[in-house]
């Protein structure tokens, strides 16, 4: 009997694989939905799709430039009772325009990403983190820092001495935004329970672990806080 032949006449069977389709074919069995997909075919396909994105941002990009650029530059913000003039970037958070173009260092950047708390401001007097706040989102808002809180004569705040009188401060770092979570606490609520200002606090870390020194200096400044305004009542 004669021996059938194993090689196989591309041009007697077009959908047949070519010899060079052998290391895809493996590869391509396998995909979902392949039919009849020969090495070509794949490739044609690819190089299409690139085509196609490539093209999509071509035409997309300049609407999207044209978007970016329809953002103003030159701002104006109220920063501590001061409307200041500044050139933001439109992806620029209130963090970095605060301590590099205003030169409002007690600001201070640790995380940059919205989870120690150093970077706490009060945006219209609700506590902020500026490393997470646009700065063009701020520019029809009040903004306070840690060098607005003292008084004109040097006094300084309330929750700033209290936070002194408890040694609240160790290396530092974390003081400004403490503070600035605290005066925004005795703002919304001068007479906070021990809980409420845990609470309030709690989004501040410290890495000296000074935590029930600055709890005490909330309760302190709270506590001055009353006596003076019953003084004033009683007065």
């Amino acid at each position: 009997m004669a021996e059938r032949s194993s090689t196989i006449d591309p041009s007697a069977h077009p959908g047949a694989p070519r010899a060079d389709d052998a290391p895809w074919e493996g590869l391509l069995a396998n995909l979902p939905g392949r039919g009849n997909v020969s090495r070509r075919q794949f490739i044609k396909g690819v190089i299409a799709t690139g085509a196609s994105v490539s093209a999509f941002a071509y035409f997309a990009g300049p609407a999207a430039t044209s978007a970016r650029a329809s953002v103003p530059r030159l701002v104006s913000i109220n920063v501590n009772g001061q409307t200041r003039r500044v050139d933001v970037l439109p992806q620029e958070t209130l963090a970095m325009t605060l301590r590099y173009k205003l030169g409002l260092t007690g600001t201070k950047l640790g995380c940059d990403r919205a989870e120690c708390g150093a970077c706490t401001v009060m945006i219209d007097g609700v506590a902020h983190y500026s490393c997470s706040t646009l700065t063009q989102r701020v520019r029809a808002r009040e903004v306070v820092t840690v060098e607005g809180l003292e008084s004109a004569d040097g006094t300084l705040h309330p929750v700033q001495q209290a936070f002194i009188d408890e040694l609240g401060p160790q290396c530092g770092f974390c003081t400004p935004g403490q503070v600035m979570a605290a005066a925004a606490l005795l703002e919304a609520n001068p007479n906070p329970t021990r809980e409420e200002a845990r609470r309030a606090m709690s989004g501040n870390l410290c890495r000296c672990g000074a935590y029930d020194h600055y709890l005490n200096g909330v309760m302190r400044a709270a506590a001055n806080g009353q006596a003076v305004a019953e003084e004033v009542s009683n007065g």
